[in-house]
């Protein structure tokens, strides 16, 4: 630079980032309803369940213990990092100790930090799409380049390893692998997850695994984790989770990264200078959920099965959109390509989107829904909807969108 030449205010590291389209749908919805409108959204992956009595009673007891008013290590707490090792062993069947743990500020941070510590300028990362929209952006922060591997409707969302291999270069580092996935709500079999831990165990490729979704599944469809089905992948396999979509504990914060003990270290340093140590209290909370019984998640799944089986007949019912059944999470990914082009008319007159996102923008403008389109998420054509709302909006949501769809010319 120059001397006299401005200074960008903003760094070009930090100005590419997009925003989370997820949280700006939300945020539009909510404050739309805040200022009296009926909006219903269907933006944000939040059950709207409370937490478990017996989680915030655990919060509110380390509130009055003195010994948690201070710093506690970055990595987390004990006994914290002891229950997160028990119940990955648990519901994986893999076996990790304590010190393989890092507690994190949510699951967003464990994914910020393992990409953070994996890649270097110019490591790519195959990320199988639709993918999860805070993928693509904490990779490029770390300076890697994410490599978008699509699979549509037709193969149920799910990823073949033919499509895997025709994207693996000489650069390629790592594969993040999803299973139950957001968006598209996709599962893969014991036998899929095997055969894709195999194969990036025979390319040498890193393993990044969310398995945040792993107690949502429907349909007696089974989750396999990618660490136990591909012991093959020895140390090079990095897990994230979180205590978030299973508890209900969006707003509590907690999540955690489990890997080789070199790469929980490092991450553990990039932590200490960035946040240091989760809440204490949110941490004891968590452990509480972790120890505790699952009675609360099952009768949560009873909920968002039902729903889930009406939001597929109700998108199902509109002519020109195609909406598989999800078979985990809490989210369906509509096909909406068949509205696309089609006129419909609003009080400015007729309109003809030509994009996810216009349509998105659209039945927000018109009925007042909102929904998220699937450029958020990987190519345009899609919407992603959320059915962990309440039963009464998810059904007047879909009414309403029905009504408006149902117009198309």
């Amino acid at each position: 630079m120059s001397a006299g030449t401005p200074a960008a205010r903003i760094s070009q590291r930090i100005s590419a980032i997009a925003e989370s389209a997820t949280l700006a749908v939300d945020a539009k919805a909510k404050a739309l309803k805040a200022a009296g409108r009926p909006v219903i959204g269907f933006g944000a992956g939040e059950p709207d369940f409370p937490t478990p009595d017996y989680i915030v009673q655990a919060a509110i007891e380390a509130a009055g213990q003195p010994k948690y008013h201070r710093y506690s290590p970055a990595s987390g707490l004990p006994e914290l990092k002891k229950a997160i090792a028990d119940k990955t062993l648990r519901d994986s069947g893999y076996k990790v100790d304590p010190a393989q743990v890092l507690v994190t500020n949510g699951g967003k941070q464990a994914v910020y930090n393992t990409f953070a510590t994996l890649v270097d300028p110019g490591d790519e990362v195959i990320i199988p799409t639709p993918f999860w929209t805070t993928y693509p952006e904490a990779i490029r922060l770390a300076g890697g380049v994410p490599v978008e591997v699509f699979a549509g409707p037709e193969q149920g969302y799910l990823v073949t390893v033919e499509q895997l291999e025709a994207a693996v270069t000489d650069k390629t580092k790592i594969l993040l692998f999803v299973s139950p996935s957001n968006p598209t709500g996709a599962v893969y079999s014991p036998e899929q997850v095997a055969e894709i831990g195999k194969w990036a165990a025979a390319k040498g490729l890193w393993v990044v695994t969310d398995e945040i979704y792993e107690h949502l599944t429907y349909d007696g469809v089974e989750f396999t984790s990618i660490a136990t089905a591909a012991p093959e992948l020895g140390d090079r396999v990095v897990i994230l989770n979180g205590v978030a979509k299973t508890y209900a504990m969006t707003g509590w914060r907690v999540g955690w990264m489990i890997g080789p003990a070199d790469v929980i270290k490092a991450a553990t340093n990039l932590q200490s200078h960035a946040t240091s140590n989760v809440s204490n209290i949110m941490q004891v909370a968590a452990a509480a959920a972790l120890t505790g019984p699952l009675t609360a998640v099952d009768e949560m799944k009873v909920a968002f099965d039902r729903r889930r089986k009406a939001i597929v007949a109700g998108l199902n019912a509109i002519d020109g959109v195609e909406c598989p059944t999800p078979t985990g999470a809490f989210y369906v990914y509509a096909d909406v390509r068949g509205l696309l082009g089609k006129e419909f008319e609003t009080a400015n007159g007729p309109v003809r989107p030509t994009t996810s996102a216009e349509l998105a923008a659209l039945i927000l403008d018109e009925v007042e829904v909102a929904v998220v389109p699937g450029e958020a998420f990987g190519p345009s054509g899609y919407v992603r909807l959320s059915y962990a709302l309440g039963d009464e909006d998810l059904a007047e949501g879909v009414r309403r969108i029905q009504e408006f769809l149902g117009k198309a010319k």
